[in-house]
């Protein structure tokens, strides 16, 4: 048995890894309600906005606006492309330059290339908060965001070769979720007690219609860049795992219907298979579930990816202008916190490994994130390895 149980405020918590004492008293807060049925939290686990980050909790009757977050249906998809490895590390530089070009990074990007689809004419989108975000969520789709979303080319173990994207449903989640943590009466606290709704009342039924469609909204948009990947390198796909690791699932354990919430975790049934991606210049893996208790008591979960170890301030340092007209510094920047990590740390370990990279700040350097091999191999019992990809091109958004 790979996991622990910690009992905090009467709950039990089944807890992979060394997790921070932080992230787990988050999932006790989260679990205090008599629908809470279960609870769990992934070795990537890390302090959150209400739920943990890598914490799943399954209720009765009950679905999580806070747990699934704002980023609603944020998730991985992972391409194997149908060109030679040689190829493709010859000409990278080249590749992840026109990828980088081509796509819309950052935060509030939209799309150069507009992309007509059918989920756009689902009637959600007459309807509250939906209506209001529309024409941005037409602008945005097929754009990847800032933060850890990312476009990355890996080469397996086999010399195969896979693009990887990061990312989920862009402005139109976050407008959803505030609408309807507004709603709710919800604090905006990080350590706030989850904004739970019964799933058959008005908001409730309102809220599981809108965060489907947010889910779909994130499918397509991923599948588009994965096409369009492919496109850029003149291939085609030959397989794609694709999951959501920010969305409410509902699952039957024990003869029970539940909504599982899924928090920066991966749903890893017994023979489904998952993209888990690491930071940039370590490690991902294509795996598979297995059928055994460990899975059981993980409620079929898997970490999301590695597992920040530092904020992205304290990763960067913090700035701020000088607004006092007395001082020698008036107008300039003065720094409030000194970095943890330079650029030339960053570069240096990217170097060594040998991945070019477009874009991302130091905040997203793998110095900020746990190593994902030390991760998987915390859940190594329930958790089918069946391909290491190694990162040779990545590309995100600029600092």
């Amino acid at each position: 048995m790979s996991y622990k149980i910690v009992n905090k405020l009467g709950i039990d918590i089944f807890v992979w890894g060394d997790v921070d004492d932080n992230a787990i008293q988050q999932m006790a807060t989260c679990s205090v309600s008599s629908a809470a049925k279960h609870t769990a939290i992934m070795a990537d686990g890390h302090l959150g906005f209400s739920q943990a980050i890598g914490g799943v909790v399954a209720y009765k009757g009950l679905i999580s606006v806070s747990g699934c977050g704002y980023d609603i249906a944020c998730g991985n998809m992972a391409v194997r492309l149908k060109i030679k490895a040689d190829f493709v590390r010859k000409n990278i530089k080249e590749i992840m330059d026109k990828i980088f070009s081509e796509f819309s990074f950052g935060k509030g990007g939209t799309n150069s290339k507009r992309i007509e689809h059918a989920l756009f004419d689902n009637p959600m989108w007459k309807e509250d908060p939906c209506k209001s975000v529309k024409q941005i969520a037409q602008d945005q789709l097929g754009s990847i965001g800032s933060g850890n979303h990312y476009c990355d080319i890996f080469i397996d173990e086999n010399d195969d070769v896979w693009a990887g994207v990061h990312f989920g449903s862009r402005k139109f989640g976050h407008v959803v979720a505030s609408h309807f943590l507004n709603a709710a009466g919800a604090k905006d606290d990080i350590f706030a007690p989850p904004c739970l709704l019964k799933e058959d009342s008005d908001l409730g039924e309102q809220y599981i219609r809108c965060m489907n469609l947010a889910g779909e909204y994130a499918y397509v948009g991923r599948e588009w860049v994965c096409e369009a990947i492919a496109g850029i390198m003149h291939t085609t796909i030959l397989e794609e795992v694709h999951n959501h690791h920010n969305f409410a699932f509902k699952e039957n354990f024990d003869g029970e219907d539940l909504w599982v919430i899924r928090k920066g975790s991966t749903p890893l049934h017994p023979g489904q298979k998952s993209f888990i991606g690491g930071s940039m210049g370590d490690i991902s893996v294509i795996c598979q579930g297995t059928d055994n208790d460990e899975s059981l008591a993980s409620l079929h979960s898997a970490p999301h990816g590695a597992g920040r170890v530092m904020g992205r301030m304290e990763a960067k340092g913090k700035k701020k202008i000088c607004k006092d007209p007395n001082s020698p510094d008036f107008g300039k920047e003065r720094i409030i916190r000194e970095p943890k990590i330079t650029k030339e740390m960053m570069e240096s370990w990217l170097k060594e490994k040998g991945v070019y990279v477009c874009g991302g700040g130091v905040d997203e350097s793998p110095h900020a994130y746990r190593r994902l091999p030390e991760v998987l191999k915390c859940h190594e019992d329930y958790i089918k390895i069946l391909h290491t990809l190694t990162p040779i091109g990545v590309a995100m958004a600029e600092d």
